[in-house]
């Protein structure tokens, strides 16, 4: 039991410095080369339009025009929307679609970021194809 209780604990030395290592005080003055090319074209699309392609999973109901041209600032909303009407499913029905038999992007992800090689194929499917 303390002597008094008003006895006051001692303080911490508080000048101490704490441990840095040397990779953490590595300051950058400018970033390398192949990184400022890459920062400088982010985002920036050079390509109107992309050709879509649409490709069937399972037993998905084929489509008698798969191929169509899209403009890279639309979003993927836009190729859903696109082929639900086209497969004639009603407000309850869900359509599946993954990129490269992937991913299922986002609707509001920009068609532009996920094309490769002037195309984008888009999987879809009538039920979950991927777990």
């Amino acid at each position: 039991m303390p002597e008094s209780p008003r006895e006051k604990i001692p303080d911490e030395d508080d000048t101490a410095e704490a441990p840095l290592t040397m990779a953490a005080s590595v300051v950058l003055t400018h970033l390398p080369r192949d990184a400022s090319k890459a920062l400088e074209t982010a985002g920036n699309v050079t390509v109107g339009k992309i050709t879509v392609r649409l490709q069937p999973i399972g037993s998905a109901p084929h489509l008698t025009q798969r191929v169509f041209k899209l403009s890279t600032n639309q979003r993927f909303e836009t190729i859903v929307r696109f082929l639900r009407k086209r497969l004639g499913v009603k407000e309850h029905e869900s359509v599946f679609c993954y990129i490269g038999n992937v991913f299922s992007p986002a609707l509001d992800e920009g068609v532009g970021n996920l094309w490769t090689n002037d195309e984008l194929v888009v999987g879809y499917a009538m039920s979950p194809a991927f777990g």
